[in-house]
């Protein structure tokens, strides 16, 4: 439980610098609008790929069950996330805000850290299947969300072939035809890439909330309310779900703590993307990455009692 603490202290570090470079004049407006941009197109993909390319290759025959299980897990997830803001969001026109942090974490740039520290490092690729759904619904589901349309979806398909997309039919490729041995030659730069997303992303969280008030950063109560689900009401339900549908206890455990994640970083980079108020998805990230250092070893405890 240590290890899990200490890496989500380094991680809201990261975020602290961000506001630093931010009030000395070193981050914020056109600079974080390309570094979001930057992070998007090019090292979050990298980091996607760069997950299937480790030093122990995983089994071919877990594709399908990881697979299976993140797509229900999202499923699930789109349904919650579209119904529960009509209850507790007063303002129609940030309920889309909400419905996407209810529904995406953070699990590309905080969750592969978190689940290595818990279950090792050979559960990393099995995080990156279960979070290759997540991949497909935040750029199709998410941005519906930050645009607004919370009513019927209208998908743009284009979207199948942004760079996330196309990373992570590289790395399925790559685990089904069991391509184990990538030169390092190729390896290396997806690597050193990828990288850059975790700190990216976070410093940009940093940024934007540098140029918020204290009274916004606090947050409403419908934050709070938001918070609690995304963190311990949401992960755990999904959790006994699952058990009793008799889905292996290790795959279910770092899929629950993958759900269980802070609100994901795209939500502010979508929204300085797209020209949206990005006050509520700041609030929203920072509140859930500062309480996650709580809620995440505790939600660890069901996986003892259970």
């Amino acid at each position: 439980m240590d290890n899990i603490i200490s890496q989500m202290v380094i991680l809201l570090l990261l975020v602290v610098v961000g506001c630093i470079a931010n009030k000395c004049g070193l981050m914020g407006g056109e600079f974080d609008r390309k570094l979001s941009n930057f992070v998007i197109n090019v090292s979050c993909p990298c980091l996607i790929v760069a997950s299937v390319m480790g030093d122990e290759f995983p089994d071919s025959g877990m594709i399908l069950p990881l697979l299976g299980v993140g797509f229900a897990t999202y499923v699930v997830l789109f349904g919650v996330s579209w119904l529960l803001p009509r209850y507790f969001v007063k303002r129609k026109e940030v309920r889309g805000m909400y419905s996407f942090m209810l529904m995406f974490a953070n699990v590309g740039f905080i969750g592969y850290p978190v689940v290595s520290a818990i279950f090792g490092p050979k559960s990393v690729f099995y995080a990156s299947l279960l979070n290759m759904p997540n991949t497909l619904f935040i750029f199709m589901v998410g941005t519906v969300f930050v645009l607004g349309k919370t009513g019927r979806p209208h998908f743009n398909w284009h979207l199948l072939y942004c760079p996330a997309m196309i990373a992570s039919y590289i790395a399925i490729t790559i685990v089904a035809i069991g391509w184990d041995t990538v030169p390092s030659v190729v390896s290396e730069p997806f690597r050193l890439l990828g990288n850059i997303t975790v700190p990216g992303a976070l410093l940009v969280i940093g940024s934007s909330m540098a140029s918020m008030g204290k009274h916004h950063i606090l947050g409403r109560p419908s934050i709070y309310v938001m918070a609690v689900l995304r963190l311990a009401v949401i992960p755990a339900a999904l959790f006994f779900l699952f058990y009793l549908l008799g889905i292996d206890n290790t795959l279910n455990e770092i899929n629950t703590v993958l759900t269980a994640m802070p609100v994901a970083s795209y939500g502010t980079m979508f929204c300085l993307k797209y020209g949206r108020d990005e006050t509520d998805m700041v609030q929203g990230t920072l509140i859930t990455t500062l309480l996650s250092v709580i809620t995440i070893p505790l939600l660890t405890l069901l996986f003892h009692y259970v």
